[in-house]
């Protein structure tokens, strides 16, 4: 993994992926690296006017890139019911499943379903997208799902008594509980899929301090923050996409694994392979939460995978 870059992703001609949140930063770079190998990538985002931009920028980058777009909105059951079926419809066979979007920090908010907004994004609209997404992931040998998450989740905990954070709001807390969430479920997502006995594997991925549209303030004074700490610490989008790249197309990754930058404690660098907390591999934790995202979600795996 020494000095990996985009640049040594393997031939990708005649694979499929999805990539969430694809119209701008780790999503948007994501996309350029896979399909400057050959990849067809189906562009996902809740917003269309964006989704033909970004579609734009990534044909202006590789002329002749193979792209779709799909309108998704991970803060609605509904249009991931909607967008999973049509993608089912267009592509029976997926290759690689990018689990990218997401929210960082913002003021309390609900999604359409009336799940607090990290919690809903980030953690239970990748939950309930790979569970439909699931028959198309199965039907292709060696397929891949790889599910981004954050250096927040050190500081994160599972609040099985609040998840939707209606006693008390706080951004970071729920931020840091949604990050860790994501590695939960990476990591019993390649559980239940090695009991099943499946040629696919789930591993997570995180950027470190990439810069990225997530670090975009409701104030002037915190978007001011955002932007020093990008100047000074953050590396480029495109660098921040590496972790998650190397996840979904090197040779021996290992399935329920974590990949992160190599230095400054995992802030930037090339991609390398992380211990995994005690807490993001604790397997009563995984299966407690994976039981109440199927409840939230009434997505459930159990007619593909025990």
């Amino acid at each position: 993994m020494n000095r990996w870059t985009a640049a040594d992703i393997p031939d990708q001609t005649g694979r499929t992926a999805v990539v969430t949140g694809a119209n701008s930063g780790l999503g948007l770079e994501t996309t350029v690296g896979l399909v400057a190998k050959g990849a067809h990538v189906v562009m996902a985002g809740r917003n269309p006017d964006r989704l033909a931009a970004a579609e734009r920028t990534v044909l202006d980058r590789v002329p002749g890139a193979s792209l779709a777009t799909a309108e998704i909105d991970l803060g609605s059951l509904e249009s991931i019911c909607d967008g999973a079926a049509g993608l089912l419809d267009r592509h029976p066979r997926i290759d690689l499943l990018f689990d990218n979007a997401g929210v960082m920090a913002p003021p309390r908010s609900e999604t359409v379903d009336g799940f607090e907004s990290q919690f809903g994004i980030n953690h239970l609209g990748h939950f309930a997208l790979t569970g439909r997404l699931l028959p198309a992931l199965l039907a292709t040998d060696g397929s891949r799902v790889v599910v981004v998450t954050s250096t927040a989740r050190k500081y994160g905990d599972i609040y099985f008594d609040d998840l939707n954070w209606q006693r008390r709001y706080r951004r970071w807390g729920a931020y840091g509980q949604s990050r860790l969430a994501n590695l939960l479920f990476a990591v019993e997502l390649d559980r239940r899929l090695r009991k099943a006995g499946a040629d696919m594997i789930a591993v997570a991925a995180h950027p470190g301090y990439a810069a990225t549209n997530l670090q975009s303030g409701e104030t002037w004074i915190r978007s001011q923050v955002y932007r020093l700490g990008n100047l000074l610490l953050a590396q480029p989008a495109a660098a921040g996409a590496w972790p998650q790249l190397y996840a979904g197309t090197a040779p021996g990754v290992g399935g329920g694994a974590l990949y992160g930058p190599d230095k400054l404690g995992g802030m930037r660098g090339f991609p390398r392979r992380e211990p995994i907390e005690a807490k993001a591999a604790d397997p009563e934790v995984a299966f407690a939460l994976w039981e109440r995202s199927v409840g939230e979600t009434g997505v459930g795996f159990e007619e593909l995978i025990s």
